[in-house]
């Protein structure tokens, strides 16, 4: 794992700064700490920073392909590589090295752009090839690695791989992205390709980008999208059978590395799926390392134990304080963007636990959303029930009325908490997935922007996320469109998010073999009257599992990632929270109601109502100002 920059100018009489390419580089340290390394050609800089896991002593990037046609910096990892090897070796290319990068070079010269359907794996790369005088990019088709990257002045592309990379250069515009803050405010991150700023944009997953010097713009191409098009028709037990299968193999070939190699184990049924088969691959114990808290509500390491006991894995355990907020600033400068997942905050411990272990984890991502197995997938289908039978021209009055006027009972036992329900019955499907996702309702942010900076929205709602990719969307059913949103949108834009920055700030790969887009595109075939039955989420997935982990962990209720962020505000973080959110740099920005935001926070403060996650979101959108921009005269959106 890895971390790649570089600068590109439209003009080969250009010469590019050194000391800017290395700033830039140094600013990813963290991603690779073994190696740091730079390739020059007139107009062009590339950079690297290397984290080695295969072929140790070899493979230093940038890298020159064998016939002198190309060079590559590359992030990631290909796990096909082998064969690929063997193939391209027979097709007559040279090889210098045994890694997976010069399989990369020379798969780009045998097919072109093309190079990118034959890889497996996690990735983002640029190619410069020398006859062509282009730059080729690729990230992989889930967005397990990042890229960003801005055009400055129409005569220069910069691009790293992480927004910190692109602010080393003293040319990049910072007016903040006032459709990206709506985003935020919505979902709690910031979807591709948008970035926070305007002039920067991160490459969306399964595209790629090429940028040559007589056009000079980037062109971006879709190469791979998940598809549902395609139902199997197999019976329910070779479903079963057939997913353990495709998944020990997704993991078998993300076990292969030079350095010490481990599981994450939260006790949850997808980190320990992932172990059991890890177990059953290894001649030897697995590492697994989990992180308890010290309230009950929030510690499952009592399930992971049960697991780590099963598969005698040589298992480490942290317990972590619950008022671990110390880390806010630190993950501000983490995550460059705003980022409002709170389970960072553990995300972030885990990996620096595992880090002191071992160098790659394999981790249990991505079952919630090829297995249906969140919470709002299946409410969700229930509102569908009545959405099929009830009008949208009688739905919208009369859940219209009850969601307006029934009380938000925060404090209520849950079948007693209606309103988001009703808000919910009002809208069409997809508009009423955002509502069960979102951080903030549409009625909230009307509230909690000033209305000048609505003028400058010009009408713009998140919704159009979910609605732009719903166009793409080639299934029939209605829980398997809501499962393609999250692949396009949660997905790449929090959990792989979260995880990227938190290992590789502790210079640690994960390797995710739920999402191993094979894996990915067979799940998807399975029909979804097998993923969610009756009120149990992935349901297939743990019926196939029975073999193999105790059915406490597989059908106990699911508990999340989570940390007590509401206590926080209205305990030791309360004067904090006042401070950062009503003083400060968000006043100076000018986009908020001051008014409503005040009485937000002494709602919360006072106990009279929940609003933790808009105030966490506030939080970290400061924290981002703070970090990254600084300076009041920094500020503008």
């Amino acid at each position: 794992m890895c971390g790649i920059a570089g600068i590109f100018h439209s003009s080969n009489e250009v010469a590019v700064e050194q000391s800017l390419i290395q700033s830039m580089n140094d600013r990813q340290k963290h991603r690779g700490p073994n190696a740091g390394d730079y390739y020059f050609a007139d107009g062009l800089a590339l950079a690297h920073r290397r984290l080695s896991i295969i072929d140790l002593e070899g493979s230093p990037q940038p890298m020159t392909s064998a016939c002198g046609k190309a060079v590559i910096v590359f992030n990631g990892e290909i796990y096909n590589f082998k064969g690929l090897h063997e193939e391209l070796k027979s097709k007559g290319y040279r090889f210098n090295t045994v890694g997976d990068t010069e399989t990369i070079l020379n798969a780009y010269l045998e097919w072109g752009e093309e190079c990118v359907s034959h890889l497996r794996g996690m990735f983002a790369f640029t190619i410069w090839d020398l006859e062509k005088e282009k730059l080729f990019i690729a990230r992989d088709r889930l967005g397990i690695k990042p890229f960003y990257y801005s055009i400055l002045d129409g005569t220069e592309f910069i691009f790293g791989s992480e927004l910190k990379v692109l602010t080393e250069h003293p040319k990049l515009d910072k007016t903040i992205n006032e459709l990206a803050v709506e985003d935020f405010f919505a979902l709690g991150y910031i979807p591709d390709p948008k970035s926070i700023f305007k002039s920067v944009h991160k490459l969306p997953p399964g595209h790629t980008l090429t940028i040559d010097r007589v056009s000079f713009k980037a062109e971006v191409k879709q190469y791979w999208d998940a598809t549902f098009a395609k139902q199997s028709n197999e019976s329910f037990e070779s479903l079963q059978e057939e997913l353990i299968e495709k998944l020990k193999e997704a993991v078998d070939i993300r076990m292969v590395a030079e350095v010490p190699l481990g599981a994450f184990l939260s006790g949850g049924v997808d980190s320990s799926a992932i172990v059991a088969l890890m177990a059953n691959l290894s001649k030897d114990p697995v590492n697994t390392c989990s992180i308890g808290f010290d309230v009950k509500n929030f510690n499952e390491t009592e399930f992971a134990e049960m697991v780590a006991d099963r598969y005698k894995t040589n298992h480490e355990v942290k317990t972590v304080a619950s008022d671990d907020f110390d880390l806010i600033d630190t993950l501000v400068g983490v995550y460059d963007e705003p980022f409002a997942d709170s389970s960072a905050i553990p995300t972030y411990r885990v990996c620096q636990m595992a880090a002191e272990q071992v160098t790659v984890c394999l981790s249990g991502d991505g079952g919630d959303e090829l297995f249906a197995g969140y919470r709002r997938h299946r409410w969700h289908m229930l509102e569908e029930k009545i959405r099929q039978f009830v009008p949208h021209s009688l739905r919208k009055p009369v859940f219209g009325f009850l969601g307006k006027y029934y009380p938000k009972l925060d404090w209520a036992p849950k079948f007693l908490r209606a309103k988001s329900t009703f808000q919910a019955l009002q809208r069409n499907s997809i508009e009423a997935y955002l509502h069960s996702v979102s951080v903030t309702t549409d009625e909230l942010r009307d509230n909690l922007f000033n209305n000048k900076f609505k003028q400058k929205l010009a009408g713009y709602q998140a919704i159009s996320v979910f609605n732009e990719h719903a166009k793409n969307f080639d299934g029939k059913d209605p829980l398997s469109l809501i499962q393609y949103i999250d692949m396009k949108t949660y997905l790449p834009g929090d959990i792989l998010t979260k995880v990227d920055r938190a290992s590789m700030a502790h210079s640690l790969e994960v390797r995710v073999p739920i999402i191993d887009h094979k894996f990915l595109e067979w799940s998807n075939t399975i029909p979804a009257k097998y993923k969610l039955v009756d009120r149990e989420g992935k349901f297939v997935f743990k019926k196939s599992l029975e073999k193999h982990l105790p059915e406490d962990v597989l059908y106990r209720d699911k508990m999340g990632f989570g940390v007590p962020v509401s206590k926080w505000f209205r305990g030791p973080l309360k004067e904090s929270l006042r401070q950062r959110v009503l003083h400060g740099k968000l006043v100076e920005l000018d986009i908020f109601n001051q008014v409503f935001l005040t009485k937000i926070v002494e709602e919360h403060i006072s106990g009279v109502k929940e609003h933790s996650a808009v105030l966490w979101s506030l939080m970290m959108f400061e924290g981002f100002l703070t970090n990254m921009l600084g300076k009041s005269e920094d500020l503008a959106a």
